[in-house]
């Protein structure tokens, strides 16, 4: 039986930001929930405002990829239940709310050094706004617009 849309959306902010306390979490919700409602650009001509197709948008989350690389991946949403926490964060989202330093922003990255890239995606449509433990947070550029 597939997971319910609350689930899903549970697992992945275990998976994609579990370490990074609730700050990073309701960070990552954001960036999650943020393409979700875009009006304009790649996420909203693929996923029209469907979160189930926001977290399922190929390429997007390696939580959600089985192998990375042709490795087997052994962090993905399937791999651990969320626990009450993940759900919690996972309704605030839903429900409208925000992480106020995070506006807009549709991406986020580890980029695995003490050093954000000044852009992300590399294509230009991203641009740094802020960081949050691990995580560097990206607003769309006008470029955004024409993905």
């Amino acid at each position: 039986m597939p997971y319910s849309t609350r689930e899903l959306f549970a697992r992945i902010i275990k998976c994609e930001a579990g370490g990074e306390g609730d700050t990073g979490m309701k960070a990552v919700a954001t960036v999650i929930m943020n393409r979700t409602n875009v009006g304009e650009g790649e996420y909203q001509r693929i996923c029209g405002g469907d979160l189930r197709k926001v977290i399922y948008q190929k390429g997007q989350f390696d939580c959600v990829r089985g192998t990375i690389k042709g490795v087997s991946n052994p962090q993905t949403i399937w791999a651990s239940n969320p626990e009450q926490v993940h759900y919690d964060i996972a309704d605030w989202a839903i429900a409208g709310n925000k992480l106020w330093n995070i506006g807009s922003c549709l991406w986020y990255m580890n980029p695995f050094r003490p050093q954000c890239p000044p852009k992300f995606p590399y294509n230009g449509s991203g641009i740094l706004l802020t960081r949050i433990k691990k995580h560097c947070f990206y607003n769309p550029t006008e470029l955004y617009k024409d993905t």
